[in-house]
């Protein structure tokens, strides 16, 4: 016999939603509603119709499986079932419990039956289970099945809520979080890598949609990580689905060995992050950004200290320079990019370990007095492009 066809798919919201005041909690849930509807327009996913309870949605389509797949990846959905409706009449679970069980375990199984249950009936979560799996095990003797509560190798799971019953047997984990959208916008500094590419994933999980902005100086060493920077735009893209889909690319000609000589030549990367994060900052105010990310990180680098985070964060002044990464090593964040599908489009640096150097704040600030780095940066925010992305088809 043929399996039954899912035509039901349970999204289940994310715990941080739960909590939430009851107003803040219905804001969040119309827009992570929205987004999901997002989701399903981008990928052509047909949907009849959307029914919206607490901490839950049930949305039915003929394409259950690929809609909770897709839908797995929306930022604020815990976690996600296809699923079989049908009434909350005991005699319809059992019909469909042994059903579901006759097309789906195999012979010598063990299997377990987990019932959750909202509103009035005329049976309690306990019954419904001893009932379901009694009937499975007597109308279908001939597979030989055996009751195991602890570690089945199937389960029957069975959601019963007011007059209707849904029956699934996976349960496929979300990304968790924030609905996108929820929280403020922020620009999200790509350099190509795969810190800045987590970097802008980890604060549109906590909601904050992104503006993606790559800034070159135009030095062909770069080009490659240019192309890098778009590639994982796009891919970013994908988990923002309804919101604008662009890079912004600024350019600027800052030659880094005007310093050597002269100045010490390890002010050239804090001269050239300082110009960055000026740059930023313009386009934070041009799109109402509430700050600026970083994919900054604690490591080998004599670049990456607190001291000189904070040497660079005093080129921008009343913004916030927000650096996600700095609780984490190289190897977990190497490890997020490969879960959510960043780490093949990014560039690969081989970082030397290099002695910590004190900088002073005052050599930095003559040597941008003499390179004109307002200027530089002016020129730079209003000669940059926006690139319209395609996004990638998944």
């Amino acid at each position: 016999m043929p399996a039954p066809i899912f035509d039901t798919v349970i999204v289940r919201f994310g715990g941080e939603i739960g909590i939430k005041a009851p107003f803040t909690r219905k804001q969040y849930e119309r827009r992570l509603n929205t987004n999901i509807k997002a989701s399903l327009k981008h990928h052509t996913i047909p949907h009849s119709a959307f029914s919206r309870k607490p901490g839950r949605l049930y949305i039915k389509t003929s394409q259950a499986e690929e809609t909770a797949d897709k839908l797995s990846q929306v930022f604020g959905v815990s976690s996600v079932s296809p699923a079989l409706e049908t009434s909350s009449g005991l005699d319809e679970i059992l019909s469909i419990s042994t059903q579901f069980a006759r097309s789906s375990f195999e012979h010598g199984d063990s299997f377990a039956v987990r019932c959750r249950r909202v509103g009035r009936h005329p049976y309690t979560s306990q019954e419904v289970c001893r009932e379901v799996g009694n009937r499975v095990l007597s109308m279908i003797p001939q597979l030989k099945l055996s009751v195991d509560l602890t570690h089945p190798e199937r389960a029957l799971e069975l959601e019963i809520r007011d007059e209707k019953a849904y029956l699934f047997a996976n349960v496929i984990r979300g990304v968790g979080g924030l609905p996108l959208g929820t929280q403020p916008k922020l620009v999200c500094l790509l350099k190509g890598d795969t810190r800045s590419a987590v970097a802008c994933w980890t604060t549109m999980k906590r909601g904050c949609p992104p503006i993606l902005v790559h800034i070159n100086d135009s030095m062909a060493s770069l080009r490659r990580e240019a192309e890098s920077a778009k590639q994982i735009a796009k891919n970013l893209m994908m988990w923002s689905l309804g919101f604008p889909a662009r890079l912004r690319i600024a350019r600027y000609n800052f030659k880094p060995q005007k310093l050597v000589g002269e100045y010490s030549p390890e002010l050239a990367p804090l001269v050239r992050k300082r110009l960055m994060l000026r740059i930023a900052q313009r386009v934070a105010e041009a799109t109402n950004s509430e700050g600026i990310v970083t994919g900054d990180s604690f490591g080998k680098n004599a670049a990456r200290t607190t001291h000189l985070f904070r040497i660079q964060d005093e080129a921008v002044r009343g913004l916030p320079v927000y650096r996600p990464l700095l609780g984490l090593d190289d190897e977990e964040i190497v490890s997020i990019a490969k879960r959510i599908g960043l780490a093949k489009t990014a560039t690969k640096k081989t970082e030397q370990p290099q002695a910590e150097t004190t900088v002073e704040l005052k050599e930095i600030r003559e040597v941008e007095d003499e390179l004109n780095s307002e200027k530089l940066a002016k020129d730079a925010f209003e000669s940059m492009q926006t690139l319209e992305l395609q996004t990638l088809t998944q």
